[in-house]
């Protein structure tokens, strides 16, 4: 039994959010994110909360609800707040730079190893064996 459904998504200040049909679309202070919740689960804005509840009693409803709290949860703290992981390369000779908007990387190959940062998704080297990207969607 799923005991993450049961909680609720608190909405914070700044943080704006449209219910259209099975559809939420996030809004907050660094953009927005929408999502399409699964036909087995209702969702409802109450009180500056968002709550969901299953539709019917299945096997997949059950699974769906803990999942779809989750993923709403996650959309609203990466508008607030973002996500940022710190990668660290270890090896001797590795090593990362930023080249315009290409993240860079020697990792022991003949060539560069270069990644073109995804829309939404941000790439810094703070040091050259250090990589952190950044971004609002998890």
């Amino acid at each position: 039994m799923s005991r993450i459904g049961k909680k609720t998504v608190p909405v914070p200040n700044g943080v704006q959010v449209t219910i259209d049909g099975q559809t939420v679309l996030v809004k907050g202070p660094k953009g927005q994110l929408s999502w399409t919740v699964a036909e087995e689960i209702e969702i409802r804005q109450e009180d500056g909360e968002l709550v969901l509840a299953k539709k019917v009693e299945t096997t997949r409803a059950q699974s769906m609800w803990g999942l779809s709290r989750t993923l709403v949860s996650n959309m609203v703290v990466g508008v607030t707040d973002g996500y940022e992981r710190t990668l660290e390369l270890v090896g001797v000779g590795y090593r990362a730079a930023m080249k315009g908007d290409m993240l860079s990387m020697q990792l022991g190959f003949s060539h560069d190893v270069e990644i073109k940062a995804p829309e939404g998704v941000a790439f810094a080297t703070p040091k050259q064996t250090e990589v952190k990207i950044s971004g609002i969607d998890k």
